[in-house]
């Protein structure tokens, strides 16, 4: 099964849009092109990769113009390319796969962390020390294979046209030691450093503030430049990362993130926080 990239939604989203505006139902279509009803939705539903053969053979059933064929076709091609998340499959499990990939062709990421430094904020040695007590006993080069793959997923921030990225964390993340002093002092200074970029805003939740809706745990949301895919939201669970796409999850996840930033601190007020805490805890 590959990667649900946001090319591969975009294209079964226009599958089922010129299906349903042909007036075919699943089976139908499905019947006029040898194929099954599972198969189709599989397609719609971004699960399974569609040849452009396949994907030219629907829209023409579907009587959708030469222009719109083209396109969809084209599409296909794109969304069966590799990406570069693809040498690092075997650690990952599918969803955190599919998240990547989706991560990756993202123009807004929204992210809260309740307990750790937002995972695209992280340095090297303060990512070790995640990996290294986490819930899963690993060896020194999953370790160093984990730490890898996070740094390269943090390339587009300070990259050519990078995605927009908006860090909220709780104050409890700047004040948990995560590796030893070194580690922890150089990730305050990176996310100072980070916080200067014009695509990155950080803000912190004070402990002032109380029990709030991002307590429970941390939370993901995707925007993208094409106004044809709808965010995505993402969640951390123990049994892993789950990605959220269903209309009323996205907008409970979008009240939750709307009502961190108000809770948050501004983010100069932000970056005081993060110097108070380099200064109180580590320059001492």
């Amino acid at each position: 099964m590959a990667p649900k990239t946001a090319r591969a939604r975009r294209l079964g989203i226009a599958l089922r849009l010129h299906r349903e505006a042909a007036g075919l139902t699943l089976e139908a279509a499905a019947d006029e092109i040898n194929s099954t009803r599972s198969t189709l939705s599989r397609y719609e539903n971004a699960q399974t990769l569609v040849s452009p053969a396949t994907v030219r053979a629907l829209l023409t059933l579907y009587g959708a113009s030469a222009d719109d064929v083209a396109a969809a076709v084209a599409l296909a091609k794109d969304a069966r390319k590799p990406g570069w998340w693809v040498s690092y499959s075997y650690l990952l499990d599918r969803r955190t796969i599919d998240f990547i990939s989706l991560e990756a062709e993202a123009t807004g990421i929204f992210n809260f962390e309740p307990s750790v430094v937002p995972g695209l904020l992280q340095t090297a040695d303060y990512i070790r020390g995640v990996m290294r007590g986490g819930p899963h006993t690993l060896s020194d080069s999953d370790v160093e294979d984990r730490v890898h793959l996070r740094l390269d997923r943090q390339q587009r921030l300070a990259g050519e046209d990078p995605p927009i990225f908006d860090a909220i964390l709780d104050e409890a993340a700047l004040l948990r030691p995560v590796g030893d002093d070194s580690a922890m002092q150089g990730q305050l200074r990176h996310l100072l450093k980070m916080s200067e970029l014009p695509n990155i805003t950080v803000q912190v939740i004070p402990l002032a503030a109380g029990y709030h809706r991002g307590t429970r745990g941390s939370l993901h949301i995707l925007e993208f430049a094409d106004p044809e895919d709808p965010i995505i939201a993402s969640v951390e669970t123990v049994a892993g990362q789950m990605v959220l796409d269903r209309p009323g999850d996205l907008r409970t996840c979008t009240k939750i993130m709307e009502h961190l930033r108000t809770v948050a601190l501004s983010p100069a007020d932000s970056r005081d926080a993060i110097v108070n805490a380099l200064k109180g805890r580590y320059l001492a």
